[in-house]
C-alpha cells in the first residue's frame, strides 16, 4: 500500500491509496467509495473451510477483493459504528486476536480466521465471546473500535483487569482469564456484574471506551416503549 489516511474523527473512514496491481480484502459491504479502476472480485478467499470460519467469527461467508488495475487506485472503508479505526501491522511472529466483527479491511497478505477461547468459562462469563477473530500472515489490517481505543503494552506476567466488552484486541502472546468480583454486596449492588476479564502479558492490548453491547443495553428500554 502506498499510503493511507484515517479521517472523520469519531465517525471514521480509512482512505487507502494502492499502487497498480495491489489488492485489498474486505468484509462484504464495507467499501464506501473508490476510484473507477478498482476491480472487485467476490471470493471465498481460501476455500469453504476458511469461509465457514470467518462466518462463525462474525463476518460474512465471502470477502471482496479490490485490485487497482492499469494504474494507482484509491478505496475507502467506513466504520459501521461511532468510534475509531485502528491500523494493525501483522507479521508472521505477531498475530492479533480481535473482538468479533472487528475486522474492516486488510492487505492481501493478511489472513482472517476464527479464534476459539480455550476455556468454556471465558466464553460464558468473560463477555468477549467464545469465538473471536485472528489476524495472521503479513501486512496491514484495519479494525473497528467501539468508541475511543486505548493501548497498553504489557510486560511478561503483567496483568490488567478489564470490564465486560472493553477488550477490543490483543497480541496472540497475551492470555485471558476470568475472575469473580469479590464480595456479595459488590456483585449485587455494584452494577459491574459478577465477572471481569484478566489479560496477562507479554504483548500489546487495545481497549475500547464504548462497547456496542453496552450501548444496546442502555437503549433497549426505549425500544420497548
Amino acid at each position: 500500500m502506498k499510503k493511507y489516511e484515517i479521517v472523520g474523527g469519531n465517525l471514521p473512514a480509512v482512505i487507502c491509496e494502492l499502487a497498480a496491481g495491489e489488492a485489498m480484502f474486505t468484509e462484504t459491504g464495507s467499501m464506501s467509495w473508490m476510484s473507477p479502476n478498482m476491480k472487485m472480485e467476490t471470493t471465498s478467499n481460501g476455500g469453504i473451510k476458511k469461509a465457514f470460519g470467518r462466518a462463525f467469527s462474525g463476518e460474512s461467508f465471502f470477502q471482496n477483493k479490490f485490485t487497482a488495475e492499469g494504474g494507482d487506485g484509491m478505496i475507502a472503508f467506513a466504520s459501521s459504528f461511532p468510534g475509531a479505526i485502528k491500523p494493525l501491522e501483522i507479521t508472521p511472529d505477531k498475530a492479533m486476536i480481535v473482538q468479533k466483527k472487528a475486522y474492516l479491511a486488510s492487505e492481501e497478505g493478511v489472513q482472517l480466521s476464527m479464534y476459539f477461547q480455550k476455556k468454556l468459562g471465558k466464553a460464558l462469563f468473560g463477555g468477549e465471546g467464545f469465538i473471536m477473530q485472528k489476524l495472521s500472515g503479513e501486512g496491514l489490517a484495519f479494525i473497528e473500535i467501539d468508541g475511543h481505543g486505548v493501548e497498553y503494552e504489557l510486560e511478561a506476567g503483567q496483568e490488567i483487569i478489564v470490564g465486560t466488552g472493553y477488550l477490543a484486541a490483543m497480541e496472540e502472546t497475551c492470555t485471558m482469564d476470568i475472575v469473580t468480583v469479590k464480595g456479595v454486596k459488590n456483585i449485587l449492588l455494584g452494577g459491574e456484574g459478577m465477572f471481569n476479564t484478566v489479560v496477562r502479558g507479554p504483548g500489546k492490548i487495545i481497549l475500547q471506551t464504548m462497547p456496542i453491547s453496552n450501548v444496546a443495553q442502555i437503549l433497549s428500554p426505549y425500544f420497548k416503549q
